[in-house]
C-alpha cells in the first residue's frame, strides 16, 4: 500500500506521453544531424559490419542479419527491421545506396520486396566510410537494450549522409522531410566551409545549388530553395522529364524518363490512362509503360492534331508529373529536434568530424607510442644481446627473467615481456634494420598525429584530404537538372473540352442535364423525367463547348459549363441545383435559361413583381472563381416578397408590362438604363395599391394573349398599347366589373413564341409550323389546352371568352405554354 501514489490523470498522462514522445523522436523516426542516420538504420549498419557482412565479402541471407540486429541491438519487430535494410538498398530512394542486395527489393511502382529468407545483403562500399575507424574509440557507446553489449550512438560518418541520402519520417509533434544531395556538391560545400567557417549561404550555394533526386527530374524555382536552406523550410517544383517523339503518319508521342522523387510510377501510369479513359483532354490516344533494365520509359501516344502542348500541361498540373517538394529540415542535433539550415548541417558535421579526427588520433598515437615503447627496447637489446642471452639462461623461469631485466637493465614490464617472447629469427640483421626503420616511421608517425591532436589546421587539412579522397572515389555527376523559376503552367480550358452535341434541359424546379442525342430521340418530349408538380422550361441543342446561364425569380444567376452537366438519360429526372449550389433557397424557382457560345456581348433586361426594371450587360456574368457551389446576384430585390417575372436578351425591342389588375404600359427599352448586377433598377410602371407585375415582355410581335383568373384568355393587337414613357399608370386591358371582376393571371406576345420554337428544333423533330399550345388547369385540376395561334383578335377593353365553363367556376389554378 505505500507505493500507491495519488496523482491527477493530467500529470500522469502528460509524464508518459512525455517519455513516448522523446522516445520516438530520439529513438525511431528523426535522424542524427552528425551521420545522418536514424537508431535502427546505425544498428544496421552496425550490426553487418561488426559481422563482417562488408562489401569485399560474399553476399549474407537478409533473414540472418536481420536476426542478428534484432536479437543484439534493435528489439522491434523483424519486419520494420527488414524495411529499413531494403529501403536502405534501393537507388531510386537514395541517392548513395549503403546496403547492397540480390534478389527482388521492390521497385518505383511500389511493389514489396520479397521476403527476407529470399534476398541475400552485405553493405556497401560507401557505407563502409560512415563506420571507418568506429574502433578507435572515436563515438560514443551506450548498452544495448539488455545491457550485454555496446552499440554505437553516432557513427564515424566520413563524409555528410544526412545531406547525401537525405531523410523523411514523422514522430510526436515533429516531422522531418530532407532532400537527397550529390556526393561531389556536398563535399565541395563542406571543404569550402572548413576554410571559411563564417562563408554566407550564396557563397556555399555556388558549391551545393540545390537538391539531387536519384530520380532525377527538373527542380524548378532556386529562390525557393535558398530560403529552404536558410530556414530549414521551403517548397520547391520537381517535374518530370519529358520529350516528344515523331511517330508515323504525323502523330506524336510523349515520352516521359524521368519522374519526381518517391512518386509511384505504376500509380501515375494508372492516372494518366484514366484522364484518357474519362476524356478529361482531349487527344490521348493509348499510355504504355515501356520501363525496362534500361531506365524509366512511359509513352503517351497521342491523336492526329493533339495539341501536345496542352496535354503536357494539364498532365503536369493534374497529375504527379509535376509536384512540390517540401523541404522541412528536422533532425537531432544534442538529444533536441531541430529544424536546421544548411550553414548549421554542415557546420554540425565539421565539429563531429574534428572529434572523431582528434580521437581517432589520440588512439593512433597512444598505439603508435606503445609500439615504439617496445620497439626501443628491442633495438636496445641488440646492443647487449650476450649478456641478455646469459642472463635469461641463467634464470628459473620466464617470469624470473622478465624480474631480472627489469632490474638489470632497466626495461620496463612492457619491454621485458617482448624480450622474452622475443623469436631467434628477429635477430637477423636484416630485422635490425626492419626495426630501426619502425622506429623511424613511428617516430614520424607520433610527430604528425601531435600536430593533428595539437594543431587545427593541420587537423582540418586531414578532414579535406580524406573528404577529397571519398569524393574522387565515389562522386558522380548531378541527375538533377536545376531551373531559377518555376514555370507557370498555363491551360486554355476550352481546348480541354471535348467537343460533342448534346441536349441541355432545365425545369422550373431546378432540375438540370445533359442528354444524349441517342437517348433524346428514343424519347418523345413529354416523356422527360421530371416531378408531377414540376414543368420543362428550356431545352435545346447544345455542344460541350458551350456554356449554360440559368436565371431564378430570386435574382440570381447560376452558371455551368455544358461539359460539366452531368449526362443523364431523357427519363431520367437530373440533378437538382441543391446538389452542387449551396446558396439557393427552397421556395426559388427558375425563370430563364439560355446557352451561350461566350460572353463578349450582348444585353439582358429583368422586371420584378413590384416593378422595378433594369438592363445589365452579359459580359458581367462571366464565369466566376466559385461558380461550380455559389449563384451570383443579377438583379437586387427591394422587399423579401419580390421577386422576378420576366428574363430575357435584349435587341432593342419595346417593352410591355402587365399588372394584376388588368393595366398594360407600352414603353422603348432605350428608357431602362444599363446598370451593374448589384443595383435594384428603376421603376417600370406605377403601381395603384395591391396591384403587382404578372407578366413583362419584349414587343416583338403584333399580338399578345392575357389569361384571366376566372378562365377568359383573349388575344389583343400590340398597338392597341400606343408608346409611353415608362413609369406611368399605363392603359386598362380589362373591362372592370363591380361583381368578380376579372384579373391578369399570365400575359405574353404570341409570336414571339413562335419565333422561339425555331430554336427548339431538336435533331429528328422539326417543330416548324407546329400551334403553340396553352394549357390551362383550373383549381380542380381540370385541363384545357388551346392553341393559341387560332385565337381571334378582341378589342382592347374585352374581357375575351371564357375558355370552359368549369375553369370558369373552378378558377385557374397553373397555365402553361406547350410548344
Amino acid at each position: 500500500m505505500s507505493n500507491i501514489q495519488n496523482m491527477s490523470l493530467e500529470d500522469i498522462m502528460g509524464e508518459r506521453f512525455g517519455r513516448y514522445s522523446k522516445y520516438i523522436i530520439q529513438e525511431r523516426a528523426l535522424p542524427d544531424i552528425r551521420d545522418g542516420l536514424k537508431p535502427v538504420q546505425r544498428r544496421i549498419l552496425y550490426s553487418m559490419h561488426k559481422d563482417g557482412n562488408t562489401f569485399e565479402k560474399g553476399y549474407r541471407k537478409s533473414a540472418k542479419s536481420v536476426g542478428n540486429i534484432m536479437g543484439n541491438y534493435h528489439p522491434h519487430g523483424d519486419s520494420s527491421i527488414y524495411d529499413a535494410m531494403v529501403r536502405m538498398s534501393q537507388d531510386w530512394k537514395n541517392r548513395e545506396i549503403l546496403v547492397e542486395m540480390h534478389g527482388n527489393n521492390g521497385s518505383m511502382d511500389g511493389d514489396p520486396p520479397a521476403a527476407m529468407r529470399y534476398t541475400e545483403a552485405r553493405l556497401s562500399e560507401v557505407s563502409g566510410h560512415l563506420l571507418a575507424d568506429i574502433e578507435k574509440k572515436t563515438v560514443p557507446w551506450a548498452w544495448n537494450f539488455d545491457d550485454t553489449e555496446k552499440e554505437p550512438t553516432v557513427l564515424p560518418a566520413a563524409f555528410p549522409n544526412l545531406l547525401v541520402n537525405g531523410a523523411t519520417g514523422i514522430s510526436a509533434g515533429y516531422a522531418t522531410d530532407i532532400p537527397p544531395h550529390n556526393l561531389t556538391e556536398v563535399i565541395d560545400a563542406v571543404v569550402y566551409m572548413i576554410d571559411h567557417p563564417s562563408a554566407k549561404l550564396d557563397q556555399l550555394m555556388t558549391f551545393l545549388p540545390g537538391p539531387d533526386f536519384p530520380t532525377g527530374a527538373i527542380i524548378q524555382g532556386q529562390d525557393d530553395i535558398r530560403k529552404a536552406y536558410e530556414t530549414g523550410k521551403g517548397r520547391v517544383v520537381v517535374r518530370s522529364r519529358t520529350a516528344v517523339e515523331t511517330l508515323r503518319g504525323g502523330r506524336e508521342q510523349i515520352i516521359i524518363t524521368e519522374i519526381p522523387y518517391e512518386i509511384n510510377k505504376a500509380v501515375l501510369v494508372k492516372k494518366i490512362d484514366d484522364i484518357r479513359v474519362n476524356h478529361k483532354v482531349p487527344g490521348i490516344a493509348e499510355v504504355r509503360d515501356e520501363s525496362d533494365r534500361e531506365g524509366l520509359r512511359i509513352a503517351i501516344e497521342l491523336k492526329k492534331d493533339a495539341d501536345t502542348q496542352t496535354i503536357l500541361n494539364y498532365l503536369f498540373k493534374y497529375t504527379d508529373l509535376q509536384v512540390n517538394y517540401n523541404f522541412n529540415m528536422v533532425a537531432i542535433d544534442h538529444y533536441t529536434p531541430k529544424q536546421v539550415g544548411l550553414k548549421k548541417i554542415l557546420s554540425s558535421y565539421i565539429a563531429h568530424r574534428c572529434d572523431v579526427i582528434v580521437a581517432r588520433s589520440k588512439f593512433d598515437k597512444e598505439k603508435a607510442e606503445k609500439r615504439l615503447h617496445i620497439v626501443e627496447g628491442l633495438i636496445r637489446v641488440v646492443s647487449i644481446l650476450d649478456e641478455v642471452i646469459a642472463l635469461i639462461r641463467a634464470s628459473e623461469n620466464k617470469a624470473d627473467a622478465k624480474e631480472n631485466l627489469k632490474v638489470s637493465y632497466g626495461f620496463s614490464e612492457e619491454q621485458a615481456e617482448a624480450i622474452v617472447t622475443l623469436q631467434l629469427y628477429r635477430l637477423t640483421n636484416t630485422d635490425i634494420l626492419t626495426l630501426q626503420a619502425e622506429e623511424q616511421d613511428l617516430r614520424e608517425l607520433i610527430a604528425t598525429l601531435t600536430a593533428i591532436i595539437g594543431d587545427e589546421r593541420t587537423m582540418y587539412n586531414v578532414m579535406k584530404r580524406e573528404l577529397r579522397e571519398i569524393k574522387k572515389q565515389f562522386g558522380n555527376p548531378r541527375r538533377s537538372d536545376l531551373e531559377a523559376e518555376a514555370l507557370a503552367i498555363e491551360i486554355d480550358t476550352a481546348s480541354l473540352i471535348v467537343e460533342e452535341e448534346t441536349v441541355v434541359s432545365v425545369t422550373r424546379g431546378g432540375y438540370i442535364k445533359r442528354t444524349s442525342p441517342r437517348s433524346f430521340n428514343a424519347s418523345t418530349l413529354e416523356e422527360l423525367g421530371k416531378r408531377d408538380d414540376d414543368e420543362l422550361i428550356f431545352h435545346a441543342q447544345a455542344k460541350t463547348t458551350q456554356h449554360l446561364l440559368v436565371f431564378t425569380n430570386k435574382g440570381n444567376v447560376i452558371y455551368r459549363p455544358v461539359h460539366e452537366l452531368t449526362d443523364i438519360r431523357w427519363k431520367d429526372i437530373g440533378e437538382h441545383l441543391s446538389q452542387f449550389i449551396t446558396n439557393i433557397s427552397s421556395d426559388e424557382d427558375l425563370l430563364y435559361a439560355e446557352v451561350l457560345d461566350d460572353f463578349d456581348s450582348g444585353i439582358y433586361v429583368a422586371a420584378t413583381q413590384e416593378g422595378q426594371i433594369k438592363r445589365f450587360e452579359r459580359q458581367e456574368l462571366a464565369p466566376w472563381r466559385t461558380y461550380r457551389t455559389k449563384s451570383i446576384t443579377f438583379a437586387k430585390l427591394k422587399t423579401p416578397t419580390d421577386k422576378l417575372v420576366m428574363v430575357a436578351p435584349s435587341h432593342g425591342e419595346d417593352m410591355m408590362v402587365v399588372t394584376h389588375k388588368g393595366y398594360a404600359l407600352h414603353f422603348a427599352i432605350d428608357e431602362v438604363p444599363i446598370i451593374g448586377l448589384r443595383a435594384a433598377g428603376v421603376k417600370a410602371i406605377n403601381l395603384k395599391d395591391e396591384d403587382w407585375v404578372v407578366s413583362a415582355f419584349l414587343d416583338q410581335t403584333p399580338s399578345f394573349y392575357l389569361l384571366t383568373q376566372r378562365g377568359s384568355l383573349k388575344r389583343m393587337k400590340t398597338a392597341d398599347i400606343p408608346l409611353s414613357k415608362r413609369a406611368g399608370r399605363g392603359l386598362q386591358v380589362l373591362r372592370e366589373l363591380k361583381a368578380k371582376p376579372h384579373r391578369v393571371f399570365q400575359a405574353g406576345a404570341i409570336d414571339a413564341i413562335a419565333a422561339t420554337s425555331e430554336d427548339l428544333d431538336l435533331f429528328s423533330n422539326p417543330l416548324e409550323n407546329s400551334p403553340i399550345t396553352l394549357d390551362i388547369m383550373s383549381n380542380t385540376g381540370d385541363i384545357k389546352s388551346v392553341d393559341l395561334t387560332n385565337l381571334s383578335l378582341s378589342e382592347r377593353t374585352s374581357n375575351g371568352t371564357f375558355v370552359t365553363e368549369s375553369i370558369s367556376e373552378q378558377g385557374v389554378l397553373a397555365a402553361n405554354i406547350r410548344l
